[in-house]
């Protein structure tokens, strides 16, 4: 009777390992901890999503990492929309960021209107 409840034990502990193995290689754990460390507030239930939504989380994140550094309030949402619009989220911080260093006023549904327009 013992070696059945340390059989089913082992047999738990294997699938509870398996199971986290798995939510892990979906999660971006390192991706999430380089988020909070860098002072941008990303819930790890975003970061799924962008999985689910089949788009790159580091693509959509880093870029939002350097906005929030350079001093830009922007949404994580706006940037994940124009990622799945196929624009280049990295190429539109940056004109933002070299934007508001010059003094110009560019607000960010015209830098995306004018990344998606080529």
């Amino acid at each position: 009777m013992d070696e059945l409840v340390f059989g089913g034990t082992l047999f738990i502990i294997f699938i509870a390992v398996v199971f986290l193995i798995i939510i892990a290689s979906f999660v971006p754990i390192r991706l999430w901890i380089e988020a909070m460390a860098a002072g941008v507030r990303i819930g790890l239930g975003t970061l799924i999503g962008m999985r689910l939504r089949k788009v790159n989380p580091a693509g959509v994140v880093r870029p939002l990492i350097n906005a929030t550094k350079a001093g830009l309030a922007l949404r994580v949402d706006d940037l994940e929309a124009h990622y799945l619009a196929g624009g280049n989220v990295n190429r539109v911080v940056t004109a933002l960021i070299s934007a508001d260093k010059a003094g110009i006023e560019l607000p960010f549904q015209r830098a995306a209107a004018i990344d998606l327009a080529g």
